[in-house]
């Protein structure tokens, strides 16, 4: 094939990243309604049971600082599924990879695809739960409007770190220990249910380093309007945990995509 016909470089992304949306769209009911609805089931629970026992948290009602978290923490499950399951799936029982490497296309085209469609499930779930939480009145505006856009960070980061696991995960039960140890205690102790600061001393530290504390962080300063320079800080480890994570994921996918 003529050198001067193949697609550019971010063609080749694109197509792949395409190729997952034609497959997400198929059945966009069923993929699409969920993401609408868990806030509302989240405001109910919340609302009526534990938001009357909290007054205010960082000088936020109780409500609304949890729904700055959840902004992320919904694109933080969703593109760790799509690049755990999901990955692994295509990689070892659909074997969609396969054709798509016999197409002009490399193992870095394919899983740089794989975390543009990460990031992108990340941006489309935040957004739905801002659109259901502006409904309510829970988060403010227009501040709010830009954590669609830390979902696409988060999405893209946590993408990343899931192609790392998938690289070295043998059996897709292993990724329950994924989930259930380490994206669960995350959820729990990155300043999502309650601050950092009512950690330990001691334990504080360790908190920071969870991926996920830097876009709860970064949600939460961009809610309340709060432009400073740690807002850079949260972005620059956002950015360096993504290439960490994706150079390694790449290096040990690339094994296993070429045999």
């Amino acid at each position: 094939m003529n050198s001067n016909n193949l697609p550019t470089f971010f063609h080749r992304i694109f197509s792949v990243w395409y190729r997952h949306v034609l497959v997400y769209t198929r059945n966009l009911i069923s993929n699409g309604l969920p993401p609408f609805m868990e806030p509302l089931i989240f405001l109910a629970g919340v609302g009526i049971g534990l938001g009357k026992f909290i007054g205010t948290m960082e000088n936020l009602p109780y409500l609304e600082f949890l729904a700055t978290a959840l902004l992320v923490t919904s694109a933080m499950f969703t593109s760790a599924f799509e690049c755990s399951y999901g990955t692994f799936i295509r990689l070892e029982f659909d074997k969609v990879y396969d054709g798509m490497l016999s197409a002009p296309l490399t193992v870095n085209n394919v899983l740089l695809g794989e975390i543009l469609w990460a990031g992108t499930k990340g941006f489309f779930f935040s957004f739905a739960v801002l659109l259901i939480m502006s409904i309510f009145g829970v988060l403010p505006l227009p501040h709010a409007l830009l954590t669609p856009f830390i979902g696409f960070l988060t999405g893209v980061m946590f993408g990343a770190i899931s192609l790392w696991i998938t690289s070295f995960v043998k059996t897709i039960n292993h990724f329950s220990f994924y989930f259930t140890g380490i994206l669960s205690p995350m959820f729990f102790f990155s300043g999502v249910i309650f601050p950092i600061s009512h950690l330990p001393k001691v334990i504080q530290p360790l908190a920071w380093i969870f991926p996920l504390s830097h876009p709860v962080a970064l949600s939460r300063h961009v809610c309340k309007g709060e432009y400073d320079f740690v807002l850079l800080l949260h972005l620059l480890y956002i950015i360096g945990m993504t290439i960490v994570a994706g150079f390694l994921g790449f290096r040990g996918l690339r094994k296993r995509m070429i045999r």
